[in-house]
C-alpha cells in the first residue's frame, strides 16, 4: 500500500495518540470514589452497635460552638516548631507550649500546589496528579465534603483570601471576598486584604464558620526563597493575626455554652528554594495546630505527633456532628475527641470506621481479604457486647479497660482501612499502559523505517499492508494477542480499562497491531543486505563516525533511561555525564584536525552535500573566517580551537556547582545561596554586572547600530530591575534602601525587547524581497540574529541575578562552539542539531530546573505587571523555565540560516531538509527522542518539559521552511 508523506504521517500521528491517550489511562489511577452518587446524611449514619437490642442512630452531640480555620499557605512545620519559632511567632509558639491546644505535624501528599491540597483538607480525599492542571482553573467541587455539610446543616460560613475556594465552592459562603493568588510579586495587600475584615466580622455572632486564607508567605517564598529577611515580619505579622482571633474568641465565650474551636493549618510547605509541588520533607510536613478551652493545657514544648492532612476533614466533621465525607480516606485525630465520654468516643470511632470499610468496599473488589476491614468488623461485634453491659449499669473496672482495649482496636483498624485506601491511588492500570506503550513502538519504527522514502523526491511510502495479512505470523500474532487478552481481562483482580472496552473493539486493535508488526518485519527486511546481489548506493546510505556513534548512543541511551523513575528524578546526572563526554569527543576530533589528519582535496567532501570542496573553503578564508570575526590572528585560531572544549567543561563545572538540583542532593547549599545572602550582595552585583557586559559584547556583533543601543540600554535596565527589587546594589545604594516591584524598570527593558524584536522582524520581511540573492541572505541572517538577540535580553530580565553567569556562559559557549567547531571541523547539519539538543537540555538543568514541578518559578510571570494577567503569566513562566533550551533552539536556527553556513549557499530547499535529517542521529532526534520520551517521560509527572519537547523539534524543523 503506498500513501503519500502527508497521509502517512497523519496515520503515525493519529495511532501515536491514540497510544498515548491509553497508556495515560492506565498511568493516572481512578480516584477511589464510593459508589453512591448523592452526598452523605445523617439519616445514613450507622446505628450504635448494640446486641440483642434495638440499635441507636442517636448522634453525638457537637464538641463546638464555632470553628476559626487559619490557613498561612506555604507555612512550613519549622516556622513554628523548629529553633526560631520562637522568634518569629512568639505568641503561637507560646499556646504550644502552654496553652489549651494539640500540635501535629500533617503529612500532605504530592502534589503540593494549593488546590489539590483544599480539595484534601475539606473532602479528606487524595486528589490525584492531574489536578496539578486543574489547578489554574479550578471547577466547583462536586463530591461531598465538609464545606457542603456544614452549609446544608444550617451552619453559616464566612471566607476571606484565596479565591480558589471561591471557585471550588460557590454560593456555599454567607460572605466572601477572594482575592488572587496568582499574583506572587504581592505579599502585602493580599493579607491586609484578609485581615481588614477582622475587627468587624470578630465582633459579630452571625456566622458559625469563619475561614481565612493567607497567601503573603507563599509568595515571598516564590520570590526570594525560605531564608529570605522578608520571611521573619510576614511570621511576625501571622502571629498577631492570630493572637487577635485567639483573645477574641476567648473574650466571648460565655458560661454554659460549647467552646470555640481555632485551627491553625497550611495547604502546603515550601522547599529550600521557595517553591512547592513536590515531595520534599520541607514541602509536605505542615503545622497543624488546635486551639480550644476545651483541651487541657499543656506543661512544655512536646514533639508533635504525625497525622495525616486528609485526618482534619472527618475530624472537623464528627466535632460539628456532621456527616463524614463520603470518599474521604482520613481516620478522626483521637486527642481532639479526649474529653467526651467513652461511650461518645467508641461512637465516633464507629462512624468513621463505617465510612471507611463502605467507601472500601466500593472500590476494591477484594476488601475482604484486607486486614483493617476484618479488625473493623470484630471490633464492631466487641463494641455490641459492650455497649450490652454498659446499658445493663454495668460500672465495673472490667467495663472501663473493655472500652479502652476497644478504643485501641478500632484506632488500628481505621489506620490499616486509610492505608488501604491510600495505597488504590498508587495502582497502576499495567495492562492498558503496556498496549498503549507497544502502539507506540510500532509507530515509531514505522517512522524510522519510512523515513528514507518520505523524505525523498517521491514523498511516499509503500507500508507492505496485504501481504502481512496473508502472511502465517500474523495469524498466530493474532491468536497469541487474543489469547493474552482473554487471560488477562478473566483472571485480572482490579479491572482495566483495555478490557472494559467492547470485545470487537479490543480484537480490532489486536488484528491492527498485529498487520503493523508483520509489516515492520517487511519494511526492515529491505534493508538487509542479500549476499551476492549488487546494492545500489543511495544518497540516503548511512556512513557513522566516532562521534555519530556517540550521538546516536548517548541519545537514545538517555531516551531509554526514562523508563527508570531513579535516572528521572537524577536525570541532570545523565546530561552533565554526556555534555562532558562530548566535549572531550569535539577535544579529540580537533586534535586530530591540527596534529595528525591532513584533509586532501576530494576526501571525504564528495560524498557529503553539505561540505564545500576544499577549494571552495581556501577562497572563503581570504573574505571570512571565524578567526577575522572574532578579531584574532590566523594563526591563535588552532588554540582558539584547543582551548574551546577545555573551556567550555570549566564552564559547566561551574554551572553545576551554582544551582543544586534533582532530589537526592537538592537541599545541600550551593553556590546561589551564597551569592544570594544579604552578607554577599556586593558580589552578587559584580558578577551581574560582569555577565551583563559580556552578554553585551557577545551578542552585539551581528547587530544593526540601533539594535546595538537598544540592547545596551535594555541590559542597563535589567540591571536597573534587580537593583529596585533588591537583589543587587548600584555603588551609590545602600544595602537598607526600600524595596520595590521594579514595574517602571521592567517595562523600561520591555520596550527595548519589542524594539529589537522588531527591528529583526522587519529585515526578515526585507530579505524575502530584495531583488539580490546576496543582499537578501545578508538581511536574513542579520534579521534572525537580531531577533535572537531580543530573546536574549528578555531572557536577561527574566532570570534571577544569580542566574545571570548562566546566561553568559551559554552565549559563550555558543560562539566559540560556532566559530572554532562546528565551522572548523565541517560538522554537518545533523551532528550539530544533535549537539545544540544536549547542551539545551544541560542548560536547562544549569539553570537549577528538575523533574520536579517545585522548581518551577512562577514569580517572574509577574515581572512588570502589576496585577495578575493570565495570558502573559503563563507565557512568562513558560519562557524562563524552558529558557537554556530555547536559547539553543533559536541559537540552532540562527547558525543553520546564516549565510555564512555553506550547507545555506550551496543546497536547494528540498535537498537541505533531507541533509538537516539525513543522518542516524538526526532521525532519532527528530522521531525517537520526541515521540518516545514522550510517552516513556509521562513516568514523571512532576515535568513540565514536554512543551518544550515538541517545540524543539518545531524549531528545528522550522529551518526547512521556505
Amino acid at each position: 500500500m503506498r500513501l503519500s508523506s502527508s497521509v502517512f504521517a497523519s496515520f503515525c500521528l493519529l495511532i501515536e495518540l491514540l497510544g498515548i491517550a491509553l497508556f495515560l489511562r492506565g498511568f493516572f489511577p481512578v480516584p477511589v470514589k464510593s459508589s453512591l452518587s448523592s452526598k452523605s446524611k445523617l439519616s445514613d449514619l450507622p446505628a450504635e452497635p448494640l446486641a440483642g437490642n434495638p440499635n441507636s442512630t442517636k448522634v453525638p452531640p457537637p464538641l463546638f460552638k464555632r470553628v476559626v480555620i487559619i490557613l498561612i499557605d506555604a507555612l512550613r512545620e519549622d516556622f513554628i516548631f523548629g529553633p526560631n519559632g520562637k522568634r518569629f511567632m512568639p505568641y503561637t509558639r507560646h499556646i504550644v507550649e502552654r496553652g489549651s491546644s494539640h500540635s501535629f505535624i500533617a503529612k500532605a501528599r504530592p502534589p503540593t500546589v494549593t488546590m489539590p491540597r483544599i480539595k484534601a483538607l475539606t473532602t479528606g480525599s487524595i486528589p490525584g496528579f492531574i489536578d496539578v492542571v486543574m489547578n489554574l482553573n479550578s471547577p466547583a467541587v462536586l463530591e461531598d465534603n465538609v464545606i457542603w455539610q456544614a452549609k446544608n446543616s444550617g451552619k453559616r460560613i464566612i471566607f476571606y483570601g484565596d479565591d480558589t475556594w471561591v471557585r471550588l465552592f460557590p454560593k456555599h459562603f454567607m460572605e466572601y471576598d477572594g482575592t488572587t493568588s496568582f499574583f506572587v510579586s504581592d505579599y502585602t495587600e493580599v493579607d491586609n486584604n484578609v485581615t481588614r475584615h477582622l475587627d468587624s466580622t470578630l465582633k459579630r455572632d452571625d456566622w458559625d464558620v469563619l475561614i481565612l486564607h493567607y497567601l503573603g508567605l507563599d509568595h515571598i517564598g516564590h520570590i526570594s526563597g525560605p531564608h529570605s529577611s522578608l520571611i521573619g515580619p510576614k511570621l511576625l505579622e501571622m502571629d498577631d493575626v492570630i493572637k487577635k482571633i485567639h483573645a477574641s474568641l476567648i473574650s466571648r465565650e460565655a458560661e454554659g455554652t460549647l467552646p470555640n474551636l481555632m485551627v491553625l493549618c497550611s495547604d502546603h510547605g515550601m522547599s529550600e528554594t521557595g517553591s512547592h509541588g513536590g515531595s520534599s520533607e520541607p514541602e509536605i510536613s505542615t503545622p497543624l495546630i488546635l486551639i480550644s478551652p476545651l483541651f487541657q493545657r499543656k506543661v512544655g514544648l512536646e514533639q508533635p505527633a504525625m497525622v495525616e492532612q486528609v485526618d482534619l476533614a472527618p475530624t472537623l466533621a464528627l466535632a460539628l456532628a456532621l456527616p463524614i465525607s463520603q470518599n474521604s480516606v482520613g481516620r478522626l485525630i483521637p486527642a481532639v475527641f479526649e474529653e467526651a465520654s467513652l461511650r461518645e468516643q467508641l461512637r465516633f470511632l464507629h462512624m468513621n470506621g463505617h465510612q471507611l470499610s463502605s467507601l472500601l468496599r466500593d472500590s476494591n473488589p477484594n476488601f475482604h481479604k484486607e486486614d483493617g476491614y476484618e479488625q473493623f468488623r470484630m471490633a464492631e461485634k466487641t463494641h455490641g457486647n459492650w455497649m450490652k453491659l454498659y446499658m445493663d449499669g454495668n460500672t465495673s473496672e472490667v467495663l472501663g479497660n473493655m472500652g479502652k482495649k476497644l478504643l485501641k482496636q478500632y484506632l488500628e483498624a481505621l489506620q490499616a482501612m486509610s492505608a488501604a485506601l491510600s495505597k488504590q491511588l498508587g495502582k497502576y492500570d499495567m495492562y492498558s499502559m503496556i498496549v498503549g506503550m507497544s502502539l507506540i513502538l510500532q509507530v515509531l519504527v514505522l517512522l524510522v523505517l519510512a523515513m528514507p522514502e518520505a523524505l525523498s523526491r517521491a514523498a511516499c511510502v509503500d507500508v507492505p499492508v496485504a501481504s502481512a495479512f496473508l502472511s502465517l505470523p500474523f495469524y498466530l500474532l493474532c491468536l497469541l494477542g487474543s489469547s493474552i487478552h482473554v487471560l488477562v481481562c478473566t483472571s485480572a483482580e482490579a479491572s482495566c480499562y483495555f478490557c472494559s472496552l467492547p470485545w470487537l473493539l479490543a480484537f480490532t486493535a489486536i488484528l491492527f497491531s498485529s498487520a503493523l508488526l508483520c509489516s515492520l518485519v517487511a519494511m526492515a527486511a529491505r534493508y538487509v543486505p542479500i549476499p551476492g546481489s549488487p546494492q545500489p548506493k543511495t544518497s540516503s546510505d548511512w556512513t557513522l563516525s566516532e562521534l555519530d556513534i556517540l550521538l546516536l548512543t548517548g541519545t537514545v541511551g538517555h531516551t531509554l533511561s526514562l523508563g527508570a523513575s531513579s535516572f528521572v528524578e537524577e536525570e541532570h546526572q545523565t546530561w552533565y555525564f554526556l555534555l562532558n563526554t562530548l566535549c572531550l569527543a569535539v577535544f579529540q576530533d580537533v586534535c586530530r584536525k591540527y596534529f595528525r589528519e591532513r584533509r586532501r582535496p576530494g576526501d571525504d567532501e564528495e560524498d557529503d552535500p553539505l561540505l564545500p570542496s576544499i577549494a571552495e573553503e581556501d577562497a572563503s578564508q581570504a573574505t571570512f573566517s571565524p578567526a577575522a570575526e572574532l578579531g584574532v590572528s590566523v594563526g591563535s585560531e588552532k588554540w582558539l580551537a584547543l582551548s574551546t572544549p577545555i573551556l567550555t567543561l570549566a564552564c559547566c563545572r561551574l554551572l553545576r556547582s551554582l544551582n543544586q538540583t534533582g532530589v537526592q542532593w537538592a537541599h545541600l547549599p550551593d553556590l546561589s545561596h551564597w551569592l544570594n545572602s544579604g552578607d554577599h550582595k556586593v558580589v552578587l552585583s559584580l558578577l551581574a554586572a560582569l555577565s551583563l557586559l559580556l552578554i553585551f559584547l557577545l551578542v552585539q556583533r551581528r547587530c544593526s547600530l540601533v539594535s546595538k543601543i537598544a540592547l545596551a540600554l535594555g541590559l542597563l535596565g535589567v540591571y536597573s530591575y534587580r537593583a529596585a527589587v533588591g537583589n543587587v546594589l548600584f555603588p551609590w545604594q545602600h544595602s537598607g534602601r526600600s524595596i520595590s516591584k521594579g514595574t517602571g524598570e521592567a517595562r523600561f527593558v520591555y520596550i527595548f525587547i519589542l524594539g529589537i524584536l522588531f527591528t529583526g522582524v522587519k529585515d526578515l520581511l526585507r530579505s524575502q524581497v530584495m531583488s539580490s540573492a546576496v543582499e537578501g541572505r545578508r538581511l536574513k541572517s542579520r534579521g534572525l540574529w537580531e531577533v535572537y538577540s531580543g530573546v536574549v535580553l528578555l531572557v536577561a530580565l527574566l532570570f534571577r541575578a544569580h542566574n545571570l553567569p548562566t546566561l553568559a556562559c551559554c552565549l559563550l559557549i555558543q560562539t566559540l562552539m560556532a566559530q572554532f567547531i562546528w565551522k572548523k571541523l565541517h560538522y554537518d547539519a545533523a551532528q550539530t542539531t544533535i549537539m545544540h539538543y544536549w547542551f539545551g537540555q544541560a542548560f536547562f538543568y544549569f539553570q537549577g530546573n528538575s523533574n520536579n514541578i517545585a522548581t518551577v518559578d512562577i514569580s517572574v510571570g509577574f515581572v512588570g505587571l502589576e496585577s495578575y494577567v493570565e495570558a502573559p503569566a503563563v507565557f512568562l513562566t513558560a519562557f524562563s523555565t524552558y529558557a537554556g533550551p530555547l536559547l539553543w533552539a533559536c541559537h540552532l536556527v540562527c547558525y543553520l540560516s546564516s549565510e555564512r553556513d555553506r550547507a545555506a549557499l550551496s543546497l536547494g530547499h528540498g535537498s537541505y531538509c533531507f541533509a538537516l535529517l539525513r543522518s542516524v542521529p538526526a532521525v532519532f532526534y527528530v522521531v525517537l527522542v520526541t515521540a518516545l520520551r514522550y510517552h516513556l517521560f509521562i513516568w514523571s509527572v512532576f515535568s513540565p518539559k514536554l512543551l518544550y519537547e515538541a517545540m524543539h523539534t518545531l524549531v528545528t524543523a522550522a529551518v526547512c521552511l521556505p
